[in-house]
């Protein structure tokens, strides 16, 4: 069977909404792709930079590639004394990149800033995100990991 993977790299996010009455920010990045989902690690927001560094891997069977439209990601802040702040979002169409991962074989989305949409839809800051797409991955030889990103 064939599959495509979605490789996604979270780099940082500047600028964003401090949601914290009390205390210092600790940002995370929650990712969500059809049924899948994936959270970053907790960093502080000690500058106006937030560093991630991280990278997904989204698994998905020929059969799925329609149905991925878009993927999400919320950009939340840890709070002690009140359930996790939202800080904002941002959605990216992958319509273009699985087409042309496709027609191509792969295609690389080099790391660039997108918007952050606060929950009144004005934007406040961004993050930065970086796609890699393969295309016809055979589900039974072993995957060997590559990185175009270093």
């Amino acid at each position: 069977m064939k599959e495509g993977i979605l490789e996604v790299l979270i780099v940082n996010a500047e600028d964003i909404r401090h949601t914290n009455l009390i205390g210092r920010p600790a940002y995370y990045v929650i990712l969500q792709c059809g049924t899948k989902e994936y959270r970053t690690k907790i960093s502080p927001g000690k500058h106006k930079k937030v560093l991630w560094n991280e990278k997904f891997k989204f698994d998905f069977p020929l059969s799925e590639w329609k149905n991925l439209t878009h993927i999400k990601f919320r950009i939340m802040d840890k709070e002690f004394f009140k359930n996790n702040g939202f800080v904002g979002e941002t959605r990216i169409h992958l319509g273009g990149i699985i087409i042309e991962g496709t027609d191509k074989g792969f295609i690389v989305v080099r790391p660039a800033p997108y918007n952050v949409v606060l929950e009144d839809d004005t934007y406040k800051g961004q993050i930065k995100i970086g796609f890699k797409f393969i295309a016809n991955v055979s589900l039974l030889r072993p995957q060997v990991p590559i990185s175009i990103y270093s």
